[in-house]
């Protein structure tokens, strides 16, 4: 007598497929809120150098074109709008660029914001770093500079930059910029971040 294979015999095959597409699936989800690796380090001057975010400031799609990375930076107490951190290569001299950047901010007693602006310069990583700190007033616009649309005055605001002069790909822009008081508290942060930069070897 003929024995016929039974159904589950006959099914294996498939039921396998099956159990390990299930399997696969289960661990997607599992692991679908987990942060992603790494989050907090990024590149500037297209790879050379590796920077490391405070981390509990959140990475985020950056709001404009021409910005490579972006962070939210929580605020703090009574503040309703977070901190925001750009990264961007552009040209222009530090001069020219510290001049911009104070022409953003006014004062509420008049006085010239350059006056009131603090600038320091250091090395890392072999390369020439200005750091700028400004306070006042500032002429915020949400989409970036250059994407037109009514800009926002936004008293006592703070903002914390770095100018890293790289040798291969130009000058990198870092700037943190919030409320003074959600600044202030990531202060450390930006510098150690900026004092921590490394070169990647690529």
């Amino acid at each position: 007598m003929q024995v016929q294979p039974s159904l589950l015999t006959a099914r294996s095959p498939l039921a396998t497929f099956f159990a390990v597409l299930t399997i696969f699936a289960c661990t997607a989800l599992a692991h679908a809120n987990d942060p992603a690796p790494d989050a907090a380090e990024f590149t500037v001057a297209d790879g050379r150098f590796s920077l490391a975010a405070p981390a509990d400031w959140q990475r985020v799609r950056p709001r404009s074109m021409i910005v490579e990375t972006e962070f939210s930076v929580p605020p703090v107490g009574d503040d309703s709008q977070p901190g925001r951190l750009t990264v961007m290569g552009a040209g222009g001299s530090i001069e020219a660029n510290i001049d911009r950047w104070c022409g953003q901010f006014s004062q509420p007693d008049g006085s010239k914001t350059a006056d009131k602006a603090s600038t320091k310069k250091l090395r890392v990583a072999g390369c020439q770093v200005t750091l700028v700190d400004i306070t006042g007033t500032y002429k915020d616009s949400p989409g970036g500079p250059f994407a037109g649309g009514r800009a926002i005055d936004r008293p006592n605001y703070r903002m914390l930059a770095a100018i890293v002069e790289t040798a291969a790909a130009g000058n990198y822009f870092l700037k943190l910029y919030g409320p003074a008081a959600t600044v202030e508290k990531s202060a450390d942060g930006f510098r150690s971040m900026i004092e921590g930069m490394v070169p990647t070897g690529n």
